[in-house]
């Protein structure tokens, strides 16, 4: 059985001390282990990164660009394999995997044009002889934390733009689905990034505290759940560190009556039941409208029933399994307690059969659902939508405003100035008008508001340039000879 290992300085790394089973989710097999990190591990990639810090960060923009610009075309070149690693280990069908890898590539691609979104400002002659101009330059070692949901994507969505920038990074990517990274580091690698900038940490609770405590990793990024966002936003910040920690969501679509219904329902079950629900711009929550919901249900509901659900690796699996066997039982338990709490079962996933030990489990379509059931509140990560039932706009807007995340929301309508009404009203991050995912474009940044995100900074795109540097404005004078003289006051800027 394969063994994972670290990727500490351009090479393997690491004596499995301590390890942990990967499966295959259509299969419920273990495949490979993976070894946890030690805190001599931890030690070995912080330094790894240091050393390789004084040297990337002098290297000219345009080797950093170069670099990206090879990357990108190693990513095209190996697209298909990357995505049957994801499809392998996360269980989502192979076209999921393979758009995850063109929004990872996306990124990498904004990144290489790091030389016009490094630049500076230059005022000339602020006063009589005096110039000011401001760089951006790295903030250190960069410790990126990053889900089990998209392995590929969102590591690029951190790493393109702080090497970019100048930093070095270790990547603590989740232990479920290990082997992408380790595919990812040999790609930058055969770009020609040099040894020691991107090193690759696995583990679980003792390596992501290293990253948190060490006086030598100057930031931190994570994707993950909320709870896990705020404690290390808490304990990075504590310690000193530039935070962004993305957390986790509960994204409604909005249907208004005047809606096309078809695309409407198509748009509901893409974004519910796409990669099993196991993403954090998944639509858990369709809010209907007047009578939007008399007309969807059973749209949804038919639409469900001809959902293929299998291994990812069939063309014909439109839904593959969750990632593990311990997510499949908590996905379960809200479903199976759904009507307990008031929502009526319209689909229950819980009663379709499989066959072998896969992690899979069905569609689940809730109607009626109580704003104050935990089906409703929690982010349950799975292929469960829930429909609430309002009478207004209005009321739509105020529901959604009420809850505690802020990801990502819908609105479907044929109304332009009640699209426009929702959008400047509604507190969330992403917005999408008769689009499901709202999840920007590269040259855009993505996070939400509220709980969703901790820190202040988006993830990818021109935010992380923000955030992998920091701002130095130098203040100049080149006097003429003898023109000098003492002056005690506090320095102006009129003369």
């Amino acid at each position: 059985m394969a063994l994972i290992r670290h990727v500490v300085n351009g090479a393997a790394f690491g004596e499995p001390e301590r390890t942990a089973d990967v499966y295959n989710p259509a299969t419920g097999q273990v495949q490979h282990q993976v070894i946890m990190a030690s805190d001599a591990d931890a030690a070995a990639a912080i330094a790894a990164a240091k050393a390789a810090l004084p040297g990337w960060r002098a290297t000219s923009l345009t080797k950093r660009a170069d670099v990206l610009f090879r990357l990108r075309h190693l990513l095209a070149e190996n697209k298909d394999e990357l995505a049957a690693i994801i499809t392998s280990e996360h269980g989502k069908v192979l076209s999921d995997a393979a758009g995850e890898v063109a929004r990872g590539l996306e990124n990498v691609e904004f990144a290489s044009g790091l030389i016009q979104h490094l630049k500076g400002d230059y005022s000339e002659q602020i006063s009589t002889g005096v110039d000011v101009h401001s760089v951006k330059q790295p903030v250190g070692v960069v410790g990126c934390i990053t889900p089990f949901n998209f392995p590929v994507m969102v590591p690029l969505w951190m790493i393109a733009s702080a090497i970019a920038c100048g930093n070095t990074v270790v990547l603590k990517p989740s232990e479920k689905d290990p082997s992408a990274s380790v595919f990812l580091a040999r790609l930058f690698s055969e770009a020609g990034l040099p040894d020691g900038v991107l090193n690759v940490l696995h583990g679980d609770k003792p390596a992501v505290d290293a990253l948190l405590d060490s006086p030598d990793v100057a930031a931190i990024s994570f994707v993950g759940s909320t709870p896990i966002a705020k404690s290390i936003y808490e304990r990075a910040a504590a310690n000193g560190k530039r935070v962004q920690a993305l957390g986790g969501a509960k994204n409604h679509m909005v249907v208004l009556p005047d809606a096309d219904i078809d695309a409407a329902a198509d748009a509901a079950v893409s974004a519910a039941y796409g990669s099993a629900g196991e993403r954090c711009m998944a639509v858990s929550v369709l809010v209907a409208v007047g009578d939007a919901g008399d007309k969807l249900i059973p749209a949804i509901q038919k639409r469900i029933d001809d959902l293929v659900i299998g291994d990812g690796t069939d063309a014909a699996s439109g839904m593959g399994p969750l990632v593990t066997a311990q997510h499949r039982e908590k996905v379960l338990s809200y479903v199976t307690g759904a009507a307990a709490e008031g929502s009526t079962v319209v689909v229950d996933g819980s009663q379709k059969q499989f066959d072998g030990d896969g992690f899979f489990i069905g569609a689940t379509l809730l109607d009626n659902v109580p704003l104050e059931s935990s089906t409703y509140r929690d982010e349950i990560f799975g292929p469960v939508l829930s429909v609430v039932r309002v009478d207004t706009l209005r009321e739509a807007i105020d529901v959604i405003n009420a809850n505690e995340y802020g990801n990502g929301v819908a609105i479907f309508t044929r109304d332009g100035g009640a699209a426009r009404e929702f959008e400047f009203d509604i507190e969330v991050g992403m917005v999408g008008v008769n689009v499901p995912i709202p999840v920007p474009v590269g040259s855009f940044s993505f996070g939400g508001w509220k709980k969703s995100l901790f820190g202040d900074s988006h993830i990818y795109g021109p935010e992380s340039f923000h955030f992998y540097t920091r701002s130095k404005v130098v203040t100049s004078r080149w006097p003429e000879p003898a023109t000098s003289k003492v002056e005690l006051a506090f320095p102006g800027n009129h003369e």
